[in-house]
């Protein structure tokens, strides 16, 4: 399945998952490596691993309110940082699941963890920290994103 193809499915199989919470919120999705997810050596790709941690980060923002909040308030995610750690590589139609969960945030990001697993053994591990921003104002606070998304919540 296409990038393209998964992020629509994502979109629509969101919208009937359970409601997150939206402080620290833990995630989690279910995935297969497919063919087009595979490097030259037959594994899924170093890069693949960021793209799916896109994808749970999009699963969060519709089940916890926040994709919504961005999209009236005109906001943007961005990621400012990622790092990965490598364990095992994970092989063509090998299924794993990926979680996600915001751990803790500062007045500026929020600090993320990405864990892949087979079974319960840990493939990958990666930290990322991420922002708000808006072009009007800039960088918004994540206690600004908190209230804002219960606003819209209540």
């Amino acid at each position: 399945m296409s990038l393209i193809f998964r992020m629509i499915w994502l979109l629509l199989s969101s919208r009937f998952k359970p409601r997150l919470p939206h402080i620290k919120p833990l995630n989690e999705l279910n995935m297969m490596v497919l063919p087009n997810d595979l490097d030259i050596n037959l594994h899924m790709n170093n890069g693949r691993y960021l793209t799916i941690c896109d994808l749970t980060r999009v699963d969060m923002f519709m089940r916890t309110g926040l994709a919504k909040t961005m999209f009236k308030q005109k906001w943007m995610p961005i990621i400012t940082e990622h790092t990965m750690q490598y364990k095992k590589a994970l092989k063509p139609f090998q299924k794993y699941k990926v979680t996600m969960a915001v751990i803790g945030w500062d007045e500026r990001s929020f600090d993320m963890v990405h864990t892949f697993l087979v079974g319960a053994r840990v493939v990958a591990e990666g930290t990322s920290k991420g922002v708000i921003y808006s072009k009007q104002d800039g960088i918004i606070p994540p206690a600004r994103v908190m209230e804002t998304v219960e606003l819209y919540l209540g």
